[in-house]
Order: C-alpha cells, then structure tokens, then sequence
C-alpha cells in the first residue's frame, strides 16, 4: 500500500492501516512529514459545521485530540476555549440557529449567544452589526506539526515505511474487465507496486490525479497569517487563558491566542488561486483593515511573524473520499477546503476502514467524488 503524501491525513491514513495489520505500507512525502498545508494551517479544531458527516468527521477528530498525548506520548498543545462565530446578518444567524441544533441533536454543547453575551465573551471585539454569535466550548486549536509527529512516530512503529524527499512521477495500471486497476507507482526513489494507492497531497491531490489518470477536481487557494509579538493582556483587556478562537463570519478574519501572543489570519483582498504560499505585502494592510474594524483594541499588537499556505479547495468546498471510478484500488482523501486538519485523524481511520473492508463509523459514500455528476454539490455552511 501506498501512501501519497505525509501531512496529518496521509500519516493518519498510514497509522490506522498498520493498526488494521496492513503490511507493506509506505508512505511517500515529496519533501519531509507535515511540510506542506499541515504545517501552515491555523491548527484550528471545531465541530461547528452544517453537515451531519463533516460534524461527525470533527466530532471523532476532537476526542482523539483531547486523548492524543496519552495514546501517542506527544505534546500537541491543545487549547479548549471554544469557537465563537461572529454573525452580522439576521439571516446568517437565523442559518447558524440551524445548524446549531443539529449540533445539539449530535451531541455538541453549541449554542447560540445574544450580542451581549458575545461581548463578555470577547471583550476584545466591536459589537456593532454583529446581531448574534454561534459558540461551542469544546472546540479549539493545537499544533498541527506535533500531530503529524505523533502519527509518523506510531506507524513507523507498526512497520510502515517512511520516504522522505520522494516524488511520485508516474503511474503504471492493468485493463480489467470494467475499468483499469492500479498495479505500482514510480518515485524518484523507484518503482513501488501496489494494488492500493492513497492520494492524500492536498493541494496538489489534483496534479496526482492528472499523472494517474483520475479526476480530481481541486483547486489551491492561498491564505496568509500573522503571528504577534507576546501581547500585554491587561492593556488589551483580553485573558488568553479564555480566549476563543474567534471567527468573523462574513470576511473569515480570526483570531486567537498563540502561546504569549496572538494568531491572525483572513484571505487576501483578491484570492490567489495558484501554487503560490509566497507572502503578499498587501495582505497585512488588508488585515490591519478587518482588525480595527472587528477587533481595533487588538489593532497595536506588533508583527512577529507570518506565513503563506494553500487550502486544497473542491467546487462545493466539502472533501473528496472514496475510490476512484476510473482506476480501481487508487483511493482519494483530499479537497477538504480549509478543514482538513481537524478532520485528519477521524477520516485516516475511515480510509483505512475502506481500504481493508471494515466498516466506518459514518458513512461517507457522499464525499465521493461522483456526486458532481450524479446529486451535485453537497452544503457545508460553515466555511472558513
């Protein structure tokens, strides 16, 4: 089994395969585990989606998460103060109020907040136009490299193989009696045969598709964030060890605490869709911006440092699982659209159960890639 890319959906897809007594297993990284969108992202983990699949998805995520430095002896720096959506439209809110109580039908503790209640809860925003606010307390944030680490670690433990600084440049596939079928791949470390092969790159899923003959339909978007100097709490009026990871809906500037300081992030003024995680020297006026309009108490906190990824996006903004129609045995986990590190461990255990014939936990037939031709696009609400 092959294994395509070692972000945190690649290395949990190789950990829960081993956990299942797959053999064989490697897992092949173009440069080293976690470098590419892992290592970027906000390391943000919430439950708060409109999807029952994607709640369920995040929801098995967070217990892992909360479990992870007991069952993998790795530090992930994980911070519980909750998600606090930012709502400044009446039919925003009323579309939150929503997906809020199938939230709580699932079993999440989210609910909805009046302005007034957001205002004690973060201190630190500009009420005005804000009508409402959506919070779950057990959402949160931790360190995506430390995740990766842990699941690396463990596989490697169970046997799997780990090649670092490894391409894939081709593909090579049998004629069956309906569609072609996957029989090894071609690295810059050599050839590798398999009869069972995981795209799980991320933003570049899609070019892994094109070399294997698949469609897979996604697209790289960059976005930029800003890490501050160690902040003054009491000057700012703000208590870190409360702080929410705080979200404003309708522009996707957020906020939270980042060790002594403050993590910013929001999309650039124009998106950029392209291989391009350079920085842009206009992003951080367009920030300054959304900053002193949402949260200007916070508008003297001091640059420390930034970085530039790429979202992996979909035309529906919700993943691609499953196995692909055109090359059988070559499955897909990619295109999760700005949530794919929340719901990497979660959705490492159903690959797996796809690829040994288990059973997972949720059914996830719906994020095959078939539904654009078949029932459409799926609704995700809730995106970032």
């Amino acid at each position: 089994m092959v294994i395509i890319g070692a972000g945190v959906m690649g290395a949990s897809i190789a950990y829960h395969l081993a956990k299942h007594g797959a053999k064989d297993i490697v897992l092949v990284e173009r440069n080293v585990p976690g470098s590419g969108s892992t290592s970027k992202a906000a390391g943000g983990v919430r439950c708060q989606f409109s999807d029952e699949v994607n709640i369920a998805l995040a929801t098995r995520s967070l217990e892992v998460l909360r479990n992870f430095e007991t069952e993998f002896g790795v530090d992930i720096d994980l911070v519980s103060n909750g998600y606090l959506f930012l709502l400044d439209s009446v039919a925003d809110a009323e579309t939150f109020a929503a997906n809020v109580a199938l939230q709580q039908r699932m079993g999440l503790d989210s609910r909805m907040l009046t302005v007034a209640e957001v205002a004690e809860l973060a201190p630190y925003i500009d009420t005005e136009g804000i009508v409402a606010g959506a919070f779950n307390p057990g959402d949160g944030h931790c360190t995506p490299e430390a995740v990766v680490s842990g699941y690396v670690s463990a596989a490697r433990g169970l046997g799997v193989q780990v090649l670092k600084n490894c391409e894939v440049t081709e593909f090579e596939s049998t004629e069956g009696a309906d569609s072609r079928r996957v029989t090894a791949v071609t690295t810059s470390k050599g050839r590798i045969e398999s009869a069972q092969i995981v795209c799980a790159a991320g933003a570049w899923s899609g070019l892994i598709g094109e070399a294997a003959g698949v469609d897979l339909p996604v697209r790289p978007l960059r976005r930029e964030i800003m890490v501050s100097e160690p902040v003054d709490e009491a000057a700012l009026g703000i208590d870190l060890a409360r702080m929410p990871f705080t979200i404003d809906f309708s522009t996707s500037f957020y906020v939270h605490p980042e060790g002594p300081g403050l993590l910013f992030g929001c999309p650039d003024e124009a998106d950029v869709w392209d291989f391009d995680d350079k920085r842009n020297p206009d992003w951080l006026p367009t920030l300054a911006e959304l900053i002193e309009t949402r949260a200007p108490a916070l508008g003297n906190v001091e640059a420390k440092r930034g970085w530039a990824g790429l979202y992996e996006m979909t035309p529906d903004h919700n993943a691609l699982i499953g196995e692909a129609e055109e090359l059988s045995g070559f499955f897909y986990a990619c295109g999760f659209s700005g949530h794919g590190f929340l719901m990497g461990p979660a959705v490492g255990e159903v690959v797996a159960d796809l690829m040994t014939g288990h059973q997972p936990f949720v059914d996830v037939s719906g994020l095959d890639k078939r539904r654009f031709a078949t029932s459409g696009l799926r609704k995700e609400l809730n995106i970032v």
